[in-house]
């Protein structure tokens, strides 16, 4: 067997070393440290191998696409702080409040619409928690549905364009980000639309789950509400329109696109009179947070790859994977249940770094389109985030969630959705034609 053996210890390590709470990036560069030492002196690992890792890095930091990554952040956190997304959220809730279940429509017409702009889990699913659960709460909404619906809207912005998961899985997989940005659009929309059949059914089903607003409630009419909705729903339309539109066709690369919504975030700021030092500053501040985040993960991983590849590791990965009964079906099945099992448990970023480049070899071997295998882990993400017990949205709803929303409630909230998840995973499994499709009409225009 020679010395795969040791690329085996070495990953059942470095999860370990995971799983007890030290970072990714340190549990990338100290595992491979340590097991290029013992490699070393076994006679496995030759160290002259790492006189490649300058190369590497120089190729990491050259990546024009990563450039999209600082872009797309900036943007959502422009939008974020600025209390745009706010008034996004009230608006459409007032334009949906007296019909049966409206609140939570507004809510996935929101998570829809900010996922298309900011790309970030975390704020949409905070500042939805905090602006519209009280609200559903008080007018007699069901606390699951209500979290549930949250919670899933929220994570949209994991799969929808331009999702952060989609740019790094394009790096890591080696295809078009602008490619996957397309083959990703449908089955997001597939999702969010999901999720407003569940609600319209459970309007007729059981409406007592999801009330109207009372008739005594006060909203904004006529002119009043014309002109809140040019103010607080259009100008986010636009710049999607503005970002997603350039890429679709083939007007700017995702990272001019990227370039493109961050000034536009700031001039909608600007328009609202809430472009301020401060506000540049702390967006400033979360996108560097974020990116020097990467960018260590990055680096670290491409050591780590080095080593684990170096003794016998992802050749012994790619045979196994490439080797299972039942061939393209096995890998599928395998794949997805690895990457569900680590989203329960792990950030979307440590998972594109620690399983992508153990998957993506085996999948080429197997002829896999690598678009739609990109797009078909992101749905799973999306599923492993929602996923109690340790789903990353549960936590984020339930450090703003009202004292009357338990724990229990948001982790069962989650599980219609779930079903709801899985359901669309199947029909983007079974027709491909859903992720290609889009991808094909823009080769041809």
């Amino acid at each position: 067997m020679g010395f795969e053996w040791l690329a085996i210890l070495m990953f059942v390590g470095f999860f370990f070393i995971l799983m007890s709470g030290y970072p990714v990036a340190f549990s990338f560069a100290g595992t491979a440290f340590v097991f290029g030492i013992i490699g070393m002196l076994v006679g496995a690992f030759n160290p002259s191998r790492l006189l490649l890792l300058p190369n590497i890095w120089f190729g990491t930091m050259s990546n024009f696409t990563l450039l999209a990554i600082p872009f797309f952040v900036f943007l959502g956190a422009v939008l974020e702080k600025s209390g745009l997304a706010e008034e996004l959220l009230e608006t459409i809730g007032i334009i949906f409040s007296r019909i049966r279940g409206g609140l939570a429509l507004a809510v996935v017409l929101v998570g829809t619409v900010l996922a298309a702009t900011t790309g970030v889990v975390a704020a949409t699913v905070i500042v939805m928690g905090m602006l519209s659960l009280p609200v559903m709460i008080r007018y007699g909404y069901d606390k699951q549905l209500a979290s549930g619906v949250i919670v899933a809207s929220g994570t949209l912005a994991q799969l929808i364009p331009p999702s952060l998961v989609l740019v790094i899985l394009s790096d890591q997989i080696g295809v078009s980000v602008g490619d996957l940005f397309l083959g990703a659009l449908i089955p997001g929309l597939m999702l969010s639309g999901s999720y407003i059949l569940y609600i319209l059914g459970l309007a007729i089903v059981k409406p007592e789950k999801v009330p109207a607003l009372p008739a005594d409630v006060v909203i904004p009419k006529g002119n009043k509400l014309v002109k809140q909705i040019f103010k607080a729903v259009v100008p986010p339309i636009i710049l999607i329109f503005a970002v997603l539109g350039s890429i679709f066709f083939g007007i700017a690369t995702p990272t001019e696109a990227g370039a493109v919504g961050a000034v536009g975030a700031c001039l909608l700021a600007g328009l609202n009179k809430r472009l301020t030092p401060q506000l540049i500053k702390d967006a400033s501040h979360s996108t560097a947070v974020i990116t020097a985040l990467v960018v260590m993960i990055l680096f670290c991983s491409s050591l780590f790859s080095l080593v684990f590849d170096a003794l016998g590791g992802k050749t012994l990965i790619t045979n196994l994977l490439t080797g299972l009964p039942g061939g393209y079906v096995s890998f599928l099945i395998v794949s997805n249940l690895a990457i569900f099992a680590l989203g329960v448990f792990l950030e979307f970023i440590e998972i594109c770094f620690i399983a992508m480049p153990l998957f993506v070899p085996a999948a080429q071997a197997l002829g896999i389109d690598m678009v739609w295998f990109g797009v078909v882990m992101a749905i799973n993400l999306q599923t492993a985030f929602i996923s109690p017990p340790v789903g990353f949205s549960l936590f984020y709803l339930q450090s703003v969630a009202p004292k009357e929303v338990s724990t229990f409630d948001i982790h069962k909230s989650a599980i219609p959705f779930m079903i709801l998840q899985f359901i669309v995973l199947l029909i983007v499994i079974i027709f491909p034609q859903t992720v290609s499709w889009l991808i094909n009409v823009s080769n041809i225009t």
